[in-house]
């Protein structure tokens, strides 16, 4: 088991390092961040690096802590991992209904960020990130909105100011010309620029720590989610390592559209002798490129026993 981090838990750190839960009132991202602690204890308050290793967790164990400071807002992704590993994984909570109730927290406090990030007149770095947050928030509530307005607010105030620009031009230009012109055509809004990106969503199968039989196959299955803007297509899972247990050495993922989830099979032949198996498995391209390099690798971690 990897040792718990002194900073999160008080064992063996210094004095006055030992953290203090936000408080729930002090505002939207403390109150998420409160909630993200009571489920963390629930679950048996494992520390960071646990989650983010033995546990699974598709983020680093510095995103997991400072999403519990409640000092700023995490994204999704990370707000998601953290409770995966613990309400899904651990407490045994349905995937569907954990996914819609935590969504449901972490949209409150963004939809709050913004408000005060745009009340205050911020401007730069703080009002793009309101902005895509923004973007988030309303795609979620509202997907068929996406697809009719694709501009993030940022990028909706330049267009304004565009157009007010150019309208000003031609209203300067046209005594000069003699005659009325045509009112300028609309230019059509540039897309989002498209991305790649994975999450975790479950072991439906042998999740860690699974015992199985010496020389006996089982399957491993994995569940996760396209949540980029490219469909996946040519795709396969790639073995990282060799163990005693035996598996190929790689598997094809199936097409996949964004915002649709998979499920990725793998059989496996379990070591003719006891001991533990731990398979790393990475997302590839047909020629053996790696994709999704800022994720870590999904894992089969299985403890092989002897036959009765």
């Amino acid at each position: 088991m990897d040792e718990p981090d002194p900073q999160w838990t008080g064992r063996g750190a210094r004095p006055g390092r030992k953290p203090v839960r936000p408080e729930p009132g002090a505002g939207p991202v403390a109150a998420l961040a409160y909630r993200l602690w009571e489920l963390k204890a629930e679950a048996g308050d494992p520390s960071f690096a646990e989650m983010a290793t033995r546990m699974g967790a598709a983020a680093s164990k510095s995103s997991l802590a400072a999403a519990a400071r409640g000092q700023v807002l995490p994204t999704w992704e990370t707000t998601w991992e953290f409770v995966r590993v613990l309400a899904v994984d651990r407490l045994s909570q349905d995937p569907e209904e954990a996914r819609r109730e935590w969504r449901a927290h972490w949209e409150r406090a963004a939809s709050a960020v913004v408000c005060s990030e745009t009340t205050e007149g911020r401007t730069g770095h703080d009002e793009t990130r309101a902005g895509h947050i923004e973007a988030e928030v309303r795609s979620a509530e509202h997907p068929a909105r996406r697809a009719r307005s694709p501009l993030t607010r940022p990028a909706v105030i330049a267009a304004v100011a565009t157009a007010a620009a150019g309208a000003a031009l031609f209203t300067w230009l046209a005594p000069l010309s003699g005659k009325d012109e045509p009112a300028a055509r609309d230019t059509p809004a540039r897309a989002a620029s498209p991305y790649d990106d994975s999450a975790f969503e479950q072991d439906v199968t042998h999740p860690d720590g699974t015992v199985v039989k010496t020389g006996t196959e089982f399957t491993k299955i994995w569940r996760i989610r396209n949540t980029g803007t490219i469909p996946w297509r040519g795709r396969y899972l790639t073995r990282l390592n060799d163990t005693p247990c035996r598996a190929p050495k790689r598997v094809e993922i199936s097409a996949v559209q964004p915002g649709e989830s998979v499920d990725i099979a793998v059989r496996v032949h379990a070591s003719d002798s006891p001991g533990r198996c731990k398979i790393y498995w990475k997302m590839t391209d047909e020629a053996g490129t790696q994709l999704l390099s800022s994720k870590k690798p999904i894992f089969l971690d299985v403890v092989v026993g002897r036959t009765e």
